[in-house]
């Protein structure tokens, strides 16, 4: 039987991931702020605005504002697919919103030194770069130890969350990807989801890695 895989999104829901999931052989649900997990086999914290600073204890230095229900909404989430050790797979804000979850910090801004992060400014466009992955790493696995990648964010992993290990950065050392050894969780930075299927980009690696070993972990 096909796995249920619950996609926690925001209010605009979340196409390209369920387009995503299906081609991996999943049935997807996407909800705003889903209040149980019930029912479901594996958890996506899908991309989004910025989580409340004063989720990791800081003040605002450069956050935008935030989707608090979404935020305490997730955060249940996790706890909940952790406490039974389903599958969970966080994707840029989604990975930042887990490493929060386990305790973890987010540098809140960037900044310009790192440009090649973040859209330029009324652009649709995701920057791709390059990414370098450790050698015992899923994303190793999958596509060597460099290989380029999308980018559509302003905040990145800091401090590490329990459990968690760093597996992949970018230029600067801006985390692009965390696992969490021996338990089917992994979190990456960049977005999938718009390299794969009917996204799939020539100046990308094929996204659908990701969703195929999601899928298998259930």
């Amino acid at each position: 039987m096909p796995a249920k895989i619950l996609l926690s999104c925001g209010p605009k829901g979340a196409a390209n991931y369920e387009a995503a999931v299906q081609a991996a052989g999943g049935i997807p649900t996407s909800l705003y702020c889903p209040t149980g997990a019930e029912g479901f086999d594996a958890l996506i914290l899908c991309g989004g605005e910025d989580v409340a600073p004063d989720r990791f204890g800081q003040e605002n230095h450069g956050s935008q504002p935030p989707d608090l229900p979404r935020d305490a909404a997730e955060l249940a989430l996790v706890e909940a697919f952790l406490a039974s050790n389903r599958p969970v797979l966080g994707i840029c804000r989604g990975l930042q919103l887990l490493n929060i979850a386990l305790g973890g910090t987010l540098i809140q801004d960037l900044g310009p030194l790192v440009p090649f992060h973040a859209r330029d400014p009324g652009s649709e466009e995701d920057k791709i770069h390059p990414v370098q992955a450790v050698s015992d790493s899923l994303l190793h696995q999958w596509y060597g130890p460099l290989f380029p990648v999308n980018s559509s964010h302003h905040q990145a992993l800091d401090r590490l969350g329990e459990g968690l290990r760093v597996t992949a950065r970018s230029e600067g050392g801006v985390v692009e990807a965390a696992e969490w050894a021996g338990r089917p969780v992994l979190g990456v930075q960049f977005h999938p989801e718009r390299m794969a299927g009917s996204f799939r980009r020539p100046d990308a690696v094929d996204g659908a890695a990701v969703f195929q070993w999601f899928l298998a972990q259930c």
